[in-house]
Parts: structure tokens; C-alpha cells; sequence
């Protein structure tokens, strides 16, 4: 009898980031405010100078959040639930931003009170034990938190619940014998499919020049491209966590990309952005080591994926033909970091090429939106009305690409080149099979969302683009 009246009588306070929810609403404040308006980065400094508190409302002053959509620990959902369920008052006692945390009660409908930062007063720590002492006493409520800034009030709590602790508040834990609430774990395939390492594949367009240089014997030269592929391939994945953090609200929409490392909550952005910042450090020092054109080459690479993510995404047309650019990008990259030339054909045939693929993308995103025609994809500049003009330009892309690849074997640069460029005239098909193929199986609703991806794992295509290397090598070397 007096464990159902502590039950009924002594409150469960519960904080937000972190605990409720497997995120950090300043992080994605933040991030919305920066995706809003990329130049208020300059105020965030003299926001942070005067308090947290400020900081945090003056990000919530100015974006908004969607309760629906954020990541709810199911396990401390379930537990509140049945607290509820047994007479038990539920307060959400959070650092965040009244306005945020009102928003996710009010979405929710599982808490009795809320008690969140107002002001200047940022309600964590020192601040929260206070608080929430002052209205029901010293041990006269239980907490559930996860962070160093939850020990205070742990200290304070009648019973504490850790739920997915930091390292202080795992040692807590520990020392204290206090109840630990179980949330899913993040694993090496978690890290991986945050660094989207299958995304590598396509820096292999760096060693495209040598291949064509007919260099590969040259060690040296193989050397600087592998460097290359390290240096670009940790610049594609911090871009890519950068990315992550500003699609964070759209993701959670997506079908598929909402499973996604941040988007699920499964990883938080501060280890996001060490491990950005690092691919960064690792990147940079790699390129020291090769030439000073190949880092403007990265440089400029970056650049452009920086602005692509914050704004060109979200543009007609340009989001494609920066996508075009940006594989042939790597090329250009790949010829700076090993002194190789690197022609016009290939040049021209590469953005035909990667604007068909390019194309092929945003194809398949039209043909998964809704069927309202006004409708736009969620974060494109793109309407379903438009699906038939980008199949028609994707097409007419991947023709244009054959057709300067067939130009170029006619070239007296291949009959200087090549002992029997004869051999080669299969290319121009092999081409057009693997461009209309994918656009054949976009129409069909069978193809990834990804086409370059799509081409590495599709075993047809690996065939015929074996046959085509085989075709080149013979081209040169066949008696």
C-alpha cells in the first residue's frame, strides 16, 4: 500500500534532450536557424557571450520544430505511460526552450506540468535541482535524465533513471546502483553508414586519368591517386554528416532516410560533428602530401558541396547540373594529384554522363512523390507535372555522352594513343546500354534512388563495364 501511494504521490520528472528524445534540440535548432539563414552564423558568437539561456531562445524565436517527427525513446514513452496509467503525476523538466518543450507536451499529451528555460534562466543543472526541489522538496520526486548536466538533480531525486548515460552519468550509474533504462546502441555499421562509405565508390573517378594516361604501372602516380581517394573520400563523408544535420527534418519524412544514424537518433550530432571534424583534419593532411593544385581542387570540391547542401539542393536544374559538375570535380582532381592531362572529351563526356545519372535522381524522387501536381519534393525545386521533361533531358544526356565518346574514338588523339582503336568503337554502345538500362528500370520503379550506387552493385552492369575496361586494355596492348 505505501508503494502505490509513492507512486501516486511522489512525481516523475523527465528530461527532454537526450532522454525523451534521442537528440538535442539546440544542435537541431541550430542547425534549422543556420539552413534559414546561413548569415545569423555570425550572431551565434555574441548570442553565446551572453548565456546559454539566449542562445537557446533566440534559436527558438526563430525556427520551429515538428513533434511529430522527432525521435521518442519508445522504452521511456512505455514507462511514462504506465506511470500515468498508475495515478502517477508526469513533469517534463527540460533545459529546452519553452516554447519547444510546450510544443512536444502538448504533441504528446503524457505530461501533467512543464517546466522548461524562460528567459535568461536556463533550466539545467544546479538551476534544475532548484526548481524542482523548491516545488515538491528535496527527494520528494524521481528523475529520469542522461547527462552530466542530470547528476545534480540525480543527487537530489528520491530514485534516479538513467536512460542512454553519458560517460559521467554512466560512472553515476554505476556508483550508485541507480536503475538503468535500456535504449537501442549504436554499432560499427552505425559508423559506417554515417561516413556512407558505399559513397566512396564514386571517388574512384579520381583515378580515371590515370587509367587513361595508361599509367598504372607507374607507382608513384598510383600512390598520389590512392591519397587522393583517402583525401576526397574524408571530405565526401564530413560534407555528408554537415548534410545529415540540416536534412534532419525533411529525413525523418523520407521513407527510407529516416532510418538514418542522426535522423533515427541513434548517433548524436556533437559526435557527428567531432567525427566531421576529424574526416576534415584527415583530409587536409592528406592532401599536404600532394601537390597544391590538387588542394584548390578539394578546396573547391568543398565549396561546392558545402553550397549545394545549404542552398543549390533546393534550386531547379542547378542542383543537377552541380551534381554533374561535382563527379567531374573528382576527375579534374584525380589529374591535379597525379600531373596527368586531362582532355576535353573526357571532360565533356563525363557532365553528359553525370547529368543523365544526376537526372535519373531526381526522376525517381518524382515518381515517389504524391500525386497532388502543386506538390513539391520535400526539399527540391521539383513538381510530379515535371517527371517527363526530366526523362526526356536525362535521355537526351546519355545519348549526348555517347555521342562524344564516339567523336572522341573517331579523334586523331585516340590514333595517337591507341595501337588499335578499332576495338574500341563498342564503347559508344556499352554506354547507351548502361544509361537506358537504368532509365528503363527508373520507369519500372526498380531502380535505387542512387544510379552511380546503383551501378556498383548491379552485376549486369559490372559485367559490361568489365568488358568495356577489357576493350580499352586491348585497345593498347593487343599485338
Amino acid at each position: 500500500m505505501d508503494v502505490l501511494s509513492d507512486r501516486k504521490t511522489i512525481p516523475l520528472a523527465v528530461d527532454l534532450d537526450g532522454t525523451l528524445i534521442a537528440t538535442d534540440l539546440l544542435w537541431e535548432g541550430l542547425f534549422l536557424l543556420l539552413r534559414r539563414n546561413p548569415l545569423l552564423f555570425f550572431m551565434v558568437p555574441f548570442w553565446m557571450l551572453q548565456g546559454p539561456a539566449r542562445l537557446k531562445q533566440e534559436i527558438a524565436a526563430r525556427v520551429d520544430i515538428d513533434p511529430a517527427t522527432l525521435p521518442y525513446r519508445d522504452a521511456v514513452l512505455q514507462r511514462i505511460r504506465r506511470e500515468r496509467a498508475a495515478g502517477r503525476q508526469v513533469i517534463l523538466a527540460t533545459g529546452t526552450p519553452r516554447r519547444f518543450a510546450e510544443a512536444i507536451a502538448a504533441h504528446l499529451g503524457l505530461f501533467d506540468q512543464v517546466m522548461a528555460t524562460d528567459g535568461l534562466h536556463n533550466l539545467t543543472s544546479e538551476r534544475k535541482r532548484a526548481t524542482l526541489c523548491e516545488a515538491f522538496g528535496d527527494g520528494g520526486f524521481d528523475y529520469a535524465g542522461n547527462s552530466r548536466h542530470d547528476l545534480k538533480v540525480f543527487d537530489a531525486a528520491r530514485e534516479a533513471i538513467v536512460v542512454a548515460p553519458d560517460r559521467a552519468a554512466a560512472r553515476w550509474q554505476s556508483a550508485n546502483r541507480a536503475e538503468l533504462l535500456e535504449t537501442p546502441k549504436p554499432t560499427l555499421r552505425t559508423v559506417l553508414k554515417m561516413l556512407r562509405v558505399h559513397q566512396w565508390l564514386k571517388n574512384v573517378l579520381i583515378a580515371v586519368p590515370v587509367v587513361l594516361s595508361h599509367e598504372y604501372a607507374n607507382m608513384a602516380i598510383v600512390w598520389a591517386a590512392m591519397l587522393a581517394f583517402i583525401s576526397f573520400s574524408a571530405t565526401a563523408s564530413a560534407v555528408y554528416i554537415v548534410n545529415d544535420f540540416f536534412d534532419l527534418t525533411l529525413d525523418r519524412k523520407h521513407a527510407t532516410k529516416r532510418n538514418r544514424p542522426f535522423a533515427s537518433g541513434l548517433l548524436s550530432m556533437k559526435f557527428g560533428l567531432i567525427s566531421a571534424m576529424v574526416l576534415l583534419a584527415i583530409s587536409v593532411g592528406t592532401a599536404l602530401l600532394l601537390p597544391p593544385l590538387f588542394l584548390a581542387a578539394l578546396g573547391v570540391y568543398f565549396a561546392c558541396t558545402t553550397a549545394y547542401s545549404l542552398a543549390i539542393k533546393r534550386m531547379l536544374l542547378l542542383d543537377v547540373l552541380m551534381l554533374a559538375g561535382l563527379y567531374t570535380m573528382r576527375i579534374i582532381a584525380g589529374a591535379a594529384a597525379t600531373g596527368m592531362d586531362v582532355s576535353f572529351w573526357l571532360l565533356a563526356f563525363s557532365i553528359f554522363f553525370f547529368l543523365s545519372l544526376a537526372l535519373v535522381k531526381r526522376y525517381v524522387e518524382l515518381r515517389a512523390t504524391a500525386l497532388d501536381p502543386k506538390q513539391r519534393i520535400a526539399g527540391r525545386g521539383y513538381r510530379p507535372e515535371d517527371e517527363d521533361i526530366i526523362a526526356q533531358a536525362g535521355m537526351a544526356s546519355a545519348f549526348s555522352s555517347a555521342l562524344v565518346l564516339a567523336l572522341y574514338i573517331d579523334s586523331d588523339a585516340v590514333r595517337e594513343q591507341y595501337a588499335h582503336p578499332y576495338m574500341m568503337w563498342p564503347l559508344a554502345p556499352i554506354v547507351l546500354y548502361l544509361t537506358m538500362r537504368i532509365w528503363i528500370l527508373a520507369r519500372r520503379d526498380e531502380m535505387h534512388d542512387d544510379p552511380v550506387v546503383f551501378i556498383t552493385r548491379d552485376w549486369r552492369s559490372q559485367l559490361v563495364a568489365l568488358f568495356g575496361a577489357l576493350l580499352i586494355v586491348c585497345a593498347v596492348i593487343a599485338p
